[in-house]
Parts: C-alpha cells; sequence; structure tokens
C-alpha cells in the first residue's frame, strides 16, 4: 500500500472507534469515554501500519509494540479513573446545551482527526525503506526519549492515583514525587513519547516534513486541553498559587521548596 491508501485506511479505523465511543458516550450520558477512546485511536493506527504497510518491518513492528504499550496503559488508565463518574467538567462547558452534531464534531470528529494528523510520522514511516544505519542512533535515542516519556506519564499517574486515595490529602494539592518537578508530569511524559516516537521514523530527509505532528500533539498539551485547562479548573484551590510559584510548569527542574 502506498501513504494514501494507509491513510485512508487509518482514517477507517479511526472512524470506527470515535463512533464505537460516541454511541457508548450516549448510552451512558458523558462523553468522556472519548478520552479512553483517545489511546485506543493511536494504537487502531499503529496496527494499521505494522500490518498493511510495506516499509520496513523492524521498525513498523517496534512502533506498533511503542504505541500499544502507551495506548492501551492510557486508556486503561483512564477507563478507572473515570469510571462510575459523571462527566468531566472540560466537556460539560463545551457542550452544555449542545445538539448532537455539535457533539459529535467539536468532541469526537475533532479527536479523530488530531489522532490521523499525530500519527502520521507512522503513516509514513510505515511505506518507507530501513533507517540507514548512520541514521540508527536517531532511533536510540528516540526509543530512549519514549522510555522517559512513559516513566514520566506512567508513574505520575499512579503517584496522583495514591495521593487522592488517601482521605487524609482531600482539598490538598499533590506536590510530591514527580509532582515536585513539574506540575504536570503525565502530560510531559506524553510530550516525549510522541518526539521519541517521531525520532524513530527518521530515516531520511522525508520524514522531517511529519515534524509538525509531534509539535501538534505538544501544543494541545501545554496550551489547549492538557496543562493549561487543568490550571484552570486549579486556580483559586488552597495552596495551588504557592504550589505554581516553586514547582515548573510543564519541562521538569528541581523543586523550589521554600527556606525556613
Amino acid at each position: 500500500m502506498n501513504i494514501v491508501a494507509v491513510s485512508g485506511v487509518s482514517a477507517l479505523a479511526l472512524a470506527v472507534v470515535h463512533s464505537t465511543a460516541f454511541v457508548i458516550g450516549r448510552r451512558i450520558g458523558r462523553y468522556n469515554v472519548v478520552d479512553v477512546a483517545w489511546g485506543l485511536g493511536f494504537v487502531g493506527v499503529a496496527a494499521v501500519c505494522a500490518l498493511l504497510g510495506h516499509g520496513d518491518p523492524t521498525r513498523r513492528w517496534l512502533l506498533l509494540a511503542l504505541v500499544s504499550i502507551w495506548g492501551l496503559r492510557l486508556s486503561w488508565h483512564v477507563y478507572r479513573k473515570t469510571a462510575g463518574k459523571g462527566e468531566d467538567p472540560r466537556y460539560a462547558d463545551l457542550l452544555r446545551g449542545a445538539t448532537t452534531a455539535r457533539v459529535v464534531r467539536k468532541v469526537f470528529v475533532l479527536q479523530g482527526s488530531l489522532t490521523l494528523f499525530i500519527s502520521f510520522p507512522l503513516q509514513l514511516s510505515a511505506v518507507t525503506g530501513p533507517t540507514p544505519k548512520p541514521l540508527l542512533a536517531v532511533a536510540g535515542v528516540g526509543l530512549a526519549l519514549w522510555g522517559v516519556g512513559l516513566t514520566f506519564e506512567a508513574v505520575g499517574d499512579r503517584q496522583l492515583r495514591a495521593f487522592k486515595s488517601d482521605q487524609a490529602n482531600r482539598g490538598k494539592v499533590m506536590d510530591r514525587g514527580l509532582w515536585a518537578w513539574t506540575r504536570h508530569p503525565n502530560y510531559f511524559g506524553d510530550a516525549c513519547v510522541w518526539w521519541g516516537l517521531w525520532l524513530i521514523t527518521v530515516n531520511g530527509w522525508l520524514p522531517l516534513v511529519t515534524v509538525a505532528s509531534p509539535m501538534v500533539m505538544t501544543y494541545f498539551l501545554v496550551n489547549v486541553s492538557g496543562a493549561r485547562l487543568t490550571e484552570k479548573y486549579m486556580n483559586g484551590r488552597p495552596g495551588f498559587a504557592e504550589y505554581q510559584r516553586r514547582t515548573a510548569y510543564f519541562v521538569p527542574r528541581p523543586p523550589q521548596w521554600a527556606r525556613p
């Protein structure tokens, strides 16, 4: 298959994933199920690329494995976090009084389109040749960056879940572990994962044109649906302003604890 065919089948796979998520969301009365579909959509695209692409098989299957580890972990984490709870405030604000058509367009079509664009390096990689030996070091850096990102995301999520499960922490701001180094270790980790995956796909000059994909992912994580939106809902919580002053916003740095 050529790149057009791979992208077309990838779009079809995403349509199936997000249509299913919409039907489930409509049935249970909350549309934050799209966050579970987010990771699964990337896994679907990676599977299409691995199965239907004619590019370097080692790279295709490696990317499928890495995307699957990241995407399935993320989807399972979101499912556990949201199961049995009401609508996410982000979607409640966005969709208040919205028609069904607006829900589909603003939530499911938008996220599906973003998934297709962000995963374009995977699609192009599926139809290109092996990575030249001089660029294997770049792929190695990408794999290491993916590992750093997955660690930040998974460990940060686990630390936050443990913190929230302790009733003694009710109303407090999480400022321990990785959350003392960055206010958003999960989103920082997500960005690292996608920059790492992009580096693995670089096998020449042509893949450099797909750098917009990890850039868009990072932009959304920092300025749109990730860190900035989370802080909007955290503003006003006791202790949060002081936490902001001593802790890095996105890229980790040693915590600046107040001196006595």
